[in-house]
C-alpha cells in the first residue's frame, strides 16, 4: 500500500483531502478487518431469525402454526431480519473493492469462484438429501434442475432453486460482473472507482424509469446503492475521508432506504408481519453507518481473534440455515416435541457447527486447490495490457 495517493489517476481530485492510507500490518487494520468479519455474521443471524420467525410459509409447517403465535415478541423483530441482506449487499462492496486492489482480471475471477463454489456445491447436496428424506418440509427438485443449480446460473433459466437464499448469490454474481469488466480489467485505481459508482448510480436510476427487463437484470437498481456505498466506504477507508466519496454514500443511502422500505414495508408472498417504514429507514441507516465506522477505525478495538471464526462461517451458514434449519425445527419440535425455544435455539447452534465443519473440511481443503487448478489451467488467460494498469497508474 503506498504512503500516499501521488498520482492523479490513483489519488482523490482534490489534493490534500485525503490522508496517506494506514501502513500494512497495523493494528488498526487488523481490527477494522475483524470488525467487519463480526458485522458479517450479524448480518447472516438477522436473516436466520426472519426465516425462522420472522414470515410465514413453509416454516409454520415445521412449527406446526404460525411463527407470529409461537413467538408472539420475537416474531415482531425477526420479520425486520430480512434487512440483513442490505447489510450483506454494503458489507460485499466493501470487501470486494477491498480484495480486489493490486489483482489481475484472471485473479479475481479465480478467487471468486473459489470462494463461492465449494461450499455451495456441498450444500445443495446436503439441502437435496434433506428434500428426499423429509419432502414434507422442501420437495426435491428433478434431476436436470439439480444440475443447473450447480452452475448458479438456475434463476436466469428460470429452474426452481435448490437453496432459498441463492436468489441474492445471483445478485452478487451480476455485481461481480458489473465491477470486473468496468473496473477490474483495467486495474482498480481511485478514479476508477469513483467513476463506476457515479455512473452506476446514475444507470441505475434512469432504468427505473424505463420500464427495461433486461437493463433491470444488468444494472440491478434495487440494490445498486447499497453495493455503491460500499465501494466508497472501502475508499474512505483506503483514502481517508472525501467530500466526493461522502457525497455518494449519502446519495447510496438515500436511493437504499428508499427502494429497502418501497419493497419491504408491505406483506410478502410468504406472509411476512407488518414492517414500519421508519423501523426499515432505521436499519438501512444502522448498516450504512456500521460498515462507516469500520471505514473510520472505529472500530479497531474490536480485536477480537475469534471474529475471524465468525466471518469464515458467516458464508456455509447463510447457505444452509433456511431448508436445512426448518428440517431441524421439524424433527426437534414436532418430532422429539422439545419446546419452541430450546428448538430455536438448538437449531441455530447445529447450524454454526454445521457451517464450521464445511469451512473446516470443504473451504479451506479445496478451496485454494479449485484455485490453483484453475490457474494451472489458465482460465481465464486474458491478455496482459487488459489486467495491468495503464502506464503512470498504480493499484496502491
Amino acid at each position: 500500500m503506498p504512503s500516499s495517493p501521488t498520482t492523479l489517476t490513483d489519488a482523490p481530485p482534490v489534493p490534500g483531502t485525503a490522508p496517506a492510507p494506514a501502513a500494512p500490518g497495523r493494528r488498526q487494520d487488523r481490527g477494522r478487518l475483524l470488525a467487519l468479519d463480526g458485522l458479517r455474521l450479524v448480518a447472516a443471524l438477522m436473516v436466520c431469525l426472519y426465516h425462522y420467525a420472522g414470515r410465514g410459509g413453509a416454516v409454520s409447517a415445521s412449527w406446526h402454526q404460525s411463527p407470529a403465535h409461537v413467538f408472539p415478541t420475537l416474531s415482531q423483530a425477526a420479520t425486520y431480519g430480512c434487512l440483513g441482506v442490505q447489510f450483506f449487499f454494503v458489507i460485499s462492496g466493501f470487501v470486494i473493492c477491498m480484495s480486489s486492489w493490486g489483482r489481475t482480471l484472471g485473479d479475481f475471477f479465480r478467487s471468486r469462484v473459489a470462494r463461492l463454489y465449494p461450499a455451495y456445491w456441498v450444500a445443495l447436496v446436503l439441502v437435496t438429501a434433506a428434500a428426499v428424506a423429509l419432502p414434507v418440509v422442501v420437495h426435491p427438485v428433478r434431476t436436470d434442475e439439480f444440475l443447473v443449480n450447480l452452475t448458479m446460473l438456475q434463476q436466469p433459466m428460470g429452474v426452481t432453486r435448490v437453496l432459498g437464499v441463492c436468489w441474492t448469490l445471483w445478485v452478487e454474481v451480476r455485481f461481480y460482473a458489473l465491477f470486473a469488466l468496468f473496473v477490474v480489467v483495467r486495474g482498480v485505481t481511485y478514479r476508477r472507482v469513483v467513476l463506476f459508482c457515479c455512473v452506476w448510480t446514475l444507470a441505475a436510476a434512469v432504468s427505473r424509469t424505463s420500464g427495461n427487463a433486461l437493463t433491470d437484470q444488468l444494472l440491478l437498481p434495487e440494490y445498486a446503492p447499497f453495493f455503491i456505498g460500499g465501494l466508497a466506504l472501502y475508499l474512505i477507508h483506503r483514502f481517508g475521508s472525501d467530500l466526493l466519496l461522502w457525497g455518494i454514500v449519502a446519495v447510496s443511502w438515500l436511493l437504499g432506504q428508499s427502494t429497502a422500505t418501497s419493497g419491504l414495508w408491505h406483506a410478502g408472498a410468504h406472509g411476512d408481519f407488518h414492517r414500519d417504514p421508519h423501523v426499515i429507514l432505521g436499519i438501512v441507516t444502522l448498516a450504512f453507518g456500521a460498515v462507516a465506522a469500520v471505514a473510520l477505525g472505529w472500530t479497531r478495538w474490536a480485536s477480537w481473534p475469534w471474529l475471524v471464526t465468525a466471518g469464515a462461517l458467516t458464508y456455509p451458514f447463510y447457505l444452509v440455515h433456511e431448508h436445512l434449519g426448518w428440517f431441524v425445527i421439524r424433527v426437534l419440535h414436532r418430532g422429539l416435541g422439545l419446546p419452541p425455544w430450546p428448538a430455536l435455539a438448538l437449531t441455530v447452534l447445529a447450524m454454526l457447527l454445521l457451517a464450521w465443519l464445511i469451512h473446516r473440511w470443504v473451504e479451506k481443503p479445496f478451496g485454494p486447490r479449485l484455485k490453483r487448478a484453475l490457474k494451472r489451467a489458465g482460465a481465464p488467460a486474458f491478455p496482459r495490457e487488459l489486467t495491468a494498469p495503464a502506464d503512470g497508474e498504480r493499484r496502491g
